[in-house]
């Protein structure tokens, strides 16, 4: 079970500030926004501005304001926020029920364009999910709210595929291979390779760094210091956490890991 936000646990750095909550599934943010540099998730993004303006930026150098939007998996964009604004946002696993459930919505020759981002936010996401927190900014808004209705079980789902993914977590430690994975899940590595992309729209690879990303923010939630954290989620060094950390968050590692100190599950 998650214990709540503690409304006084909250961080500032870079214009980000707010409270955050790691949860299966699903890391969440509730709180001031900042800016980023052009990034690309291996998570379901789903934000929702509660108070203020604030701009995103799509591949097209579209850029414009949102209320709300969901951002699929691998599409780049960057984040501008106004003084004083505010938001939540969702970064759901590709391979939860949710994440997939979005995902499903989010293809298609034009998933890469922020106008298809903000009329999926308004066709999937609830009312009650979208209007303005009262306050402005109220950080006991249960960001869960975002994707109820959508966390339900997912059918389809290959076997091999939900085995290998439920198998991922516990080897982050040390080098994952796609043949190593494969052979745990009683498939070839090029089906199991295929699959990822097939079922959660997402390269093993991206899926691999996404959870070694989620690992590294769960033990800086639990008091790790930075190279504890790269160790521990099984990072060759540093710099590889600094890579990737700007590739999924476009921020560095310096300010990711003390803009989401987590409470962990």
């Amino acid at each position: 079970m998650t214990r709540p936000a503690d409304p006084d646990r909250t961080v500032t750095t870079g214009g980000w500030r707010g409270t955050t909550l790691l949860q299966p599934g699903r890391l969440a943010f509730t709180g001031s926004a900042g800016a980023t540099d052009a990034h690309a998730h291996a998570a379901v993004q789903v934000l929702v501005v509660t108070h203020g303006v604030v701009e995103l930026t799509d591949p097209h150098q579209v850029r414009r304001p949102v209320q709300a939007a969901i951002i699929p998996t691998r599409v780049r964009h960057a984040l501008h926020a106004g003084p004083g604004a505010r938001a939540t946002m969702l970064y759901l696993d590709p391979a939860g029920s949710a994440g997939r459930r979005l995902t499903a919505h989010l293809t298609g020759p034009y998933h890469d364009r922020l106008e298809q981002w903000a009329a999926a936010a308004r066709a999937l996401l609830p009312p009650a999910g979208l209007r303005a927190a009262d306050p402005p900014g109220d950080p006991a808004r249960d960001p869960a709210t975002l994707v109820r209705g959508w966390s339900t079980p997912a059918r389809g789902g290959h076997p091999a595929l939900q085995h290998a993914v439920r198998m991922l977590p516990q080897l982050l430690h040390g080098p994952v291979r796609l043949t190593d994975l494969a052979g745990r899940a009683g498939i070839s590595a090029s089906r199991l390779g295929y699959l990822f992309n097939a079922e959660l729209a997402l390269p093993f690879p991206a899926c691999l760094r996404w959870a070694r990303l989620r690992r590294a923010i769960e033990l800086a939630a639990a008091g790790a210091g930075l190279t504890q954290a790269v160790h521990g989620a099984g990072f060759a060094d540093s710099s590889h956490l600094t890579r990737v950390t700007r590739e999924m968050f476009g921020l560095p590692p310096s300010q990711l890991l003390t803009a989401l100190p987590c409470i962990p599950p």
